[in-house]
């Protein structure tokens, strides 16, 4: 295709508009966790807790993450909803909670962000929603309902080395990334009385890391 061909040239500006547009969106996001780290270590961090569907929440994460995706490449997000020792939740069901919805949304997309980033094409991020009954240790405290929700890739796994350090700042060995958002996302979670943990798909051959948070149910 010759360089004065109307179609090569749009194709070259659309490329560097492309690259414009995601350096802006790393520059936004790097600053906006700076300002959730100095928030969390001042302990500032604000949350405005509403009653909201969980389930439309995932689901719009999930929405947003394949705009980042190549187009070809749009498959590798999906929701199923596996069972992993609890009740399974289906697409029917309403999962009420009572939290921040916008900080409940950056902490599940920052999941899916980090579960594509080592993936090629033929990969696949799941997400699985189940809930649970945490027993509770103690005579005086009930046992909680909760929602637990897991992101699982077909990546290369969790790097051994930074494993024990996983939830700290800067534990990334990435060049793509800052290795703040897993620190911040479980500040979040633990504001909001629930937990955060992962670990490595090494059952049964399978490739891969699995994220999973959990979060108490809304009381009817």
């Amino acid at each position: 295709m010759a360089k004065e061909d109307p179609q090569y040239i749009e194709k070259q500006v659309q490329s560097f508009i492309d690259v414009v547009y995601r350096n802006a969106f790393r520059i936004q996001k790097l600053t906006k966790d700076i300002l959730d780290v100095t928030r969390i270590e001042s302990h500032t961090l604000r949350l405005n807790k509403t009653r909201f569907d969980l389930k439309d929440v995932i689901l719009n994460a999930i929405e947003d993450t394949k705009l980042k995706v190549r187009p070809e490449c749009s498959n590798q997000v999906k929701l199923e909803f596996k069972n992993r020792g609890g009740e399974l939740a289906s697409y029917s069901d309403d999962i009420f909670i009572e939290a921040d919805k916008d900080r409940i949304l950056q902490v599940i997309s920052n999941l899916l962000d980090n579960a594509l980033k080592p993936l090629t094409c033929d990969g696949l991020v799941s997400v699985g929603i189940t809930r649970k009954i945490e027993k509770n240790e103690g005579p005086e405290k009930e046992d909680q309902k909760v929602v637990v929700i897991s992101v699982e890739d077909t990546g290369s796994g969790i790097d051994p080395e930074i494993f024990p350090r996983l939830f700290t700042k800067f534990s990334s060995k990435s060049f793509s990334g800052t290795g703040l958002g897993l620190y911040i996302s479980k500040s979040i979670i633990e504001a909001h009385d629930g937990k955060i943990w992962a670990q490595n798909n090494n059952d049964q051959g399978k490739r891969g890391a699995t994220f999973s948070l959990s979060l108490p149910l809304a009381l009817n």
